[in-house]
């Protein structure tokens, strides 16, 4: 076989696509091969954080052994763009906002992060209102944490004074969810 024929060969078997291809006759053998392409192939990752992960769920915080009362700051209200009528209303006095009356109560705070829902379903009424009485035990809210719906219960018994978070919202561990006074 000439130097010729194998070129023309060589040229069928790149155009054609074919991986391998042989060629035989009376005192001559060609075997053309193309060479596939090279796969690599990366070790997996390491996991981002090999820490192993706190059993779920969480028990909730423990409360302090004296009652606390819970004070909410004196957010002051913004005071209002007045026009400009000169001197004399740069120097009026800004009036006060008034302060809030201080809420009663110790704080239910939440065990663990998740979204927070008044109601045990978007039909039903919530669990508590303001004014509720609650005992120990009787199921304030429900927090979904990973699809899990939990149960958060009073640890005491006493009034809800105050609902701290609105329906459906996140929440963050340890945040006050109700202000309850115990007396």
């Amino acid at each position: 076989m000439d130097l010729d024929k194998i070129r023309e060969l060589l040229a069928i078997v790149a155009e054609s696509g074919v991986a391998e291809v042989e060629v035989e006759s009376d005192d001559f053998k060609l075997t053309v091969r193309k060479q596939a392409p090279t796969v690599t192939m990366q070790p997996p990752m390491p996991p981002a954080f090999p820490m192993p992960y706190p059993a779920f769920p969480m028990a909730p915080p423990a409360m302090p052994a004296a009652p606390t009362a819970f004070i909410a700051p004196a957010v002051p209200a913004p005071a209002a763009a007045a026009p400009e009528a000169g001197p004399a209303a740069a120097e009026a006095p800004a009036t006060a906002a008034p302060a809030e009356a201080p809420v009663k109560g110790q704080p239910v705070n939440a065990p663990i992060v998740g979204t927070f829902y008044r109601k045990p379903n978007p039909d039903a009424d919530p669990f508590v209102e303001v004014g509720t009485q609650v005992k120990k035990g009787d199921v304030l809210c429900i927090i979904e944490a990973m699809k899990l719906m939990n149960e958060i219960e009073a640890e005491f018994a006493g009034t809800v004074t105050q609902i701290l978070v609105d329906d459906a919202n996140p929440v963050e561990y340890d945040q006050p969810l109700f202000m309850i006074d115990p007396s």
